[in-house]
């Protein structure tokens, strides 16, 4: 048998084989399709946020209207939150450049 013919075989099982490996991955995929169209979903919603960031804007008005005392008290948080981050990255970056 020729080089050209094995290697025409060799490439003609490699080509079954995936074949058979792409329906088996189908087959073990089925089961998390539903996890990865939810996936799918929370990507979509990020990247029309991401365009319509009027949106996350009235919102957020819509809940300080609604909710002054809750809103300010999350941002007394949040601000607490992002000092005491600051502080501990300054002493982490301090503690690990020596």
């Amino acid at each position: 048998m020729s080089a050209a013919v094995e290697f025409a075989l060799k490439k003609q099982r490699l080509q079954y084989r995936s074949a058979e490996l792409r329906e088996r991955f189908a087959e073990y995929a089925h089961g998390v399709t539903p996890v990865l169209r939810v996936g799918d979903a929370v990507v979509d919603g990020v990247r029309w946020l991401r365009n319509h960031p009027e949106a996350i804007a009235a919102a957020g008005i819509a809940v300080a209207v609604a909710r002054p005392r809750g809103v300010i008290r999350w941002a007394r948080r949040g601000i607490v939150a992002w000092q005491a981050w600051g502080r501990v990255r300054g002493w982490l970056e301090k503690h690990h450049a020596s």
